[in-house]
């Protein structure tokens, strides 16, 4: 897949607690993080996440049943790394990442950054968040309406390094010509509606679009750390 991306500290925040793996070779890894837990916990979690993908998942051939191993690796360094460092305590991190295979791609996903897939005149977000508003949001409690300007809609369910191990979401999908996915932090996506970022997804230039969704989420305030990875399967 061709790749382009971008990550910004947008307009509020003093440091950028977001991170990204692109990694190519015979199996490419590409991954975003959303780091918390205060400035340096956000910004140590996030690393260490995407660090722990490259380690453990850098030339070995993809498998859920390796996402989930390396998910749950990476969970326990980190919270035992803030049980020994007190500045740490209560950090923890999103990560959504896709691996690929020769004819698949494989999703790995926890937290609330998000996965988008654009396939053939159709927009779907792969991933499924981890968060109270989308709760609420499923059992019927709020519509989209509502729950875009919910006070507590930046609070996640589950996340990577609070807790020993997490379970994390896999799924898999055939990798088809013409494919384009968006992995993006929610700095990106909360300025975007559905319809909004199908329209912002369109056109053949990648860096263009890429500059357009960052430009659209700094205009809209640029509230938190911008991230995301847009990529395309190439024929």
């Amino acid at each position: 897949m061709r790749a382009v991306w971008r990550s910004d500290v947008g307009l509020q925040r003093k440091s950028n607690q977001d991170a990204y793996l692109v990694l190519p070779g015979e199996y490419p890894l590409y991954a975003v993080a959303d780091g918390m837990g205060g400035h340096l916990g956000g910004d140590t979690a996030s690393s260490m996440a995407v660090a722990g993908l490259k380690a453990s998942l850098a030339g070995v051939y993809p498998t859920e049943q390796a996402i989930a191993s390396s998910y749950d690796g990476i969970s326990a360094n980190i919270y035992h790394r803030q049980a020994h460092d007190h500045k740490l305590k209560g950090m923890g991190t999103t990560l959504t990442m896709l691996w690929e295979a020769e004819q698949q791609v494989i999703m790995g996903h926890v937290g609330d950054s998000r996965a988008f897939l654009l396939r053939q005149g159709t927009l779907t977000q792969a991933s499924t968040d981890h968060s109270l508003v989308s709760e609420l949001l499923r059992t019927g409690v709020l519509d989209e309406e509502s729950a875009r300007v919910y006070p507590y809609r930046n609070v996640i369910t589950r996340a990577v390094g609070t807790d020993p191990s997490v379970q994390c979401d896999t799924a898999v999908f055939d990798k088809l010509s013409g494919d384009r996915w968006l992995l993006c932090s929610d700095g990106l996506s909360e300025y975007f509606t559905h319809a909004t970022l199908f329209q912002a997804l369109q056109g053949d230039d990648l860096d263009a679009i890429a500059d357009h969704l960052l430009t659209t989420a700094l205009q809209g305030g640029g509230h938190d750390n911008i991230t995301l990875l847009l990529l395309e399967v190439m024929p």
